[in-house]
């Protein structure tokens, strides 16, 4: 009897090390001084074309966020990425993933690709990016460019 009470505490602090030891990506969160744009984009595949707004923030230090959605409420996809690592939630994405950015899955690296395209066209009102059979059409509205 004893010998499975060790077990089982052993066990069970062997659960708590391995969830405190595991690394945890912190991404920074929104500051005023942030870039915000927001407006439409165009998402087309071979096999269907979907239109949705779109909320996009960054900083100056590369951090960024990227929201679309379908109507109020209702969230394809949300992006949150840095230099090193991303984060992707939302039906669109087929599942969530969080991890380093070299090690995505495949379905996800048009949408990684993102990030880089339009924090070098921060002042564009219309940014096209094309990634494999993936485009991204992304139309801002011009009162929504601040920073």
């Amino acid at each position: 009897m004893s010998i499975l009470r060790v077990i089982v505490i052993a066990l069970a602090i062997g659960d708590l090390t391995s969830c405190v030891t595991t690394p945890h990506h912190q991404f920074a969160e929104p500051t005023p001084d942030w870039q915000v744009r927001s407006g439409q984009l165009l998402y087309r595949t071979p096999k269907m074309t979907l239109i949705g707004d779109v909320l996009v923030r960054f900083s100056q230090a590369g951090d960024f966020e990227l929201t679309f959605s379908k109507g109020p409420g209702v969230t394809l996809l949300s992006l949150r990425q840095d230099a090193t690592s991303a984060e992707v939630k939302g039906t669109f994405a087929r599942s969530d993933w969080s991890g380093p950015v070299a090690q995505a899955p495949q379905q996800l690296r048009g949408w990684l690709g993102v990030r880089d395209k339009l924090i070098h066209s921060q002042d564009r009102k219309a940014v096209l990016y094309i990634a494999g059979n993936e485009t991204f059409l992304f139309r801002f509205n011009p009162e929504s460019i601040r920073g």
